[in-house]
């Protein structure tokens, strides 16, 4: 594949060889053996039958897998599956919740309906001569979608989110995304942008999460210093002034606060 596609099906192993391969969401359903890996800091492990929904690609380190593990992993760009998710709130809950824990058990009959999405996928993107391609790409990404948020509802309950308690929460999650928090750690500076106050995204944020507005913004930062810190070409000053911080004693601190170990300890 020379060029970037909106959506490839692939067996565990097959490469993407384009520069923007990080880019794209993993969605991979396993179908025997095991595999262990580290995301967003925590330990994870995939059996047979098990869903894992990737969408930060590079938090992803130390892959384990068994000698019989065997997966099919969907790839597809954040455009692509933000063209394709239907309009529920609680695509937003299940980003935040896939976000602390990718993994999703699924039960014999997910099991089958779920394989029956992957391989739906797999002709629809085969089937390059149907008149209305894309179209039927982006139905069948819709219905294997609506599926994932019906496996994840199931496993861990709905909960009603407003759309405008969503909104909020979408915009915050983008600017954080983006990178904001290396300027700005503030819960008020966020709330200002999105013209609420402070304790309305702060409850916002718990109400759809789980978790204050104030979690995220030192989730995304302290997940993005412990990636610089196992850079060894970059000093402990070089990443303080990257974040702002007052002094490298504040930083040292901060790492100490948020990771356990200053930032020396963490490289060893």
């Amino acid at each position: 594949m020379k060029e970037q596609k909106d959506i490839v099906v692939v067996d565990w192993g097959s490469r993407i060889p384009t520069d923007s391969e990080e880019e794209y969401l993993a969605h991979l359903l396993c179908l025997g053996g095991m595999c262990r890996y580290r995301f967003n800091e925590q330990d994870f492990e995939l059996h047979a039958g098990d869903l894992s929904i990737i969408r930060k690609r590079k938090m992803v380190e130390k892959v384990e897998p068994s000698d019989d593990f065997r997966c099919k992993i969907i790839y597809v760009t954040p455009g692509f599956v933000e063209l394709c998710t239907p309009q529920s709130n609680y695509g937003m809950k299940g980003q935040l919740a896939l976000f602390l824990n990718p993994v999703i058990h699924l039960t014999p009959e997910q099991q089958i309906a779920c394989r029956h999405d992957f391989d739906l996928l797999e002709q629809r993107i085969a089937d390059t001569e149907h008149r209305f391609y894309r179209e039927t790409l982006i139905n069948a990404m819709q219905a294997a979608i609506l599926d994932f948020f019906d496996f994840h509802a199931t496993l861990y309950g709905q909960s009603d989110i407003s759309t405008q308690n969503a909104s909020i929460m979408n915009r915050f999650l983008k600017m954080l995304e983006e990178g904001t928090y290396r300027e700005h750690r503030e819960v008020s500076y966020y709330a200002d942008c999105l013209c609420v106050t402070s304790k309305y995204l702060s409850e916002v944020s718990k109400k759809v999460s789980g978790y204050a507005a104030n979690y995220w913004i030192n989730r995304y930062t302290i997940l993005d210093i412990s990636r610089l810190l196992r850079d060894k070409s970059l000093t402990f000053v070089q990443i303080s002034d990257m974040f702002g911080f007052s002094s490298p004693a504040y930083f040292s601190r901060y790492v100490q606060q948020n990771l356990g170990l200053n930032p020396t300890e963490y490289r060893k």
